[in-house]
C-alpha cells in the first residue's frame, strides 16, 4: 500500500507541485503518516508555511493567460522533481524497492502527467482567448487535491483515478487532433 501511495501523490505532482508535497506535510505533521529521516522535516510548521506560500504562488501564477506558459516552463523542472520526492519520502524504507527506482517512478509519473498538461494548457488559451485558463486551472488544482487525498486515505482508489485522469487527457488530446480545439470538450 505504501508503494501506491507513494506513486499516487507522484501523479497530482505532475498537476500542482506543492499539493502532494503539503498533502504529506500535514499528514506527517497529524501523523497520518510516518516519514523517515531526512523527510521527516516536511512536518515541520516551517517548512508547511514555506510549501504554502509556494503552492500559493503556483495557484496564482496558473489562472493568469500568458504567465501561466511562463510557470509551466518553470514547473518543467520542479514538477518531476516533486513527484520524485513524493515517491520515495512516502515509501522510504516500507517497501523492498530501491529508493532511487522510486525517484525514477516519480518523476516519470509527475513529468509525463506535466507534459500532458503543459502540451494541451496553451490551445486552452488560444481557443478561449485566455478565459479558459483560470477554469482550466482549477479543475487541475481540485484534482490534485482529490488524487493526493485519495493517495493516503485509499490508495486502491489511486488506480482508478490515475486511469480517468490519463483517459480525460487522451479525449482532449484526442478532440484537439481532430477538431483542432480543445474548447469543445470543455
Amino acid at each position: 500500500m505504501e508503494l501506491l501511495t507513494a506513486l499516487g501523490l507522484a501523479v497530482p505532482a505532475g498537476l500542482n507541485a506543492y499539493i502532494p508535497l503539503l498533502a504529506i506535510a500535514l499528514a506527517q505533521r497529524f501523523e497520518w503518516l510516518a516519514l523517515k529521516e531526512p523527510f521527516d522535516v516536511m512536518g515541520e510548521w516551517w517548512m508547511i508555511a514555506v510549501i504554502g506560500v509556494l503552492l500559493v504562488i503556483e495557484i496564482v501564477a496558473d489562472k493568469v493567460p500568458a504567465v501561466d506558459h511562463i510557470n509551466d516552463i518553470i514547473q518543467t523542472f520542479i514538477r518531476p522533481a516533486a513527484g520524485g520526492v513524493v515517491a520515495v519520502a512516502v515509501a522510504g524504507s516500507a517497501t523492498d524497492v530501491s529508493p532511487w527506482l522510486l525517484v525514477l517512478a516519480g518523476v516519470l509519473l509527475a513529468g509525463g502527467v506535466h507534459a500532458a498538461k503543459a502540451t494541451t494548457r496553451p490551445a486552452v488559451n488560444v481557443t478561449t482567448a485566455g478565459f479558459g485558463a483560470p477554469v482550466v486551472s482549477a479543475a487541475e488544482d481540485v484534482g490534485a487535491v482529490i488524487l493526493s487525498a485519495a493517495a493516503i486515505v485509499a490508495p486502491i482508489l489511486v488506480a482508478f483515478l490515475a486511469a480517468g485522469l490519463a483517459y480525460s487527457f487522451w479525449r482532449l488530446w484526442q478532440r484537439k487532433k481532430r477538431t483542432g480545439s480543445i474548447v469543445a470538450e470543455l
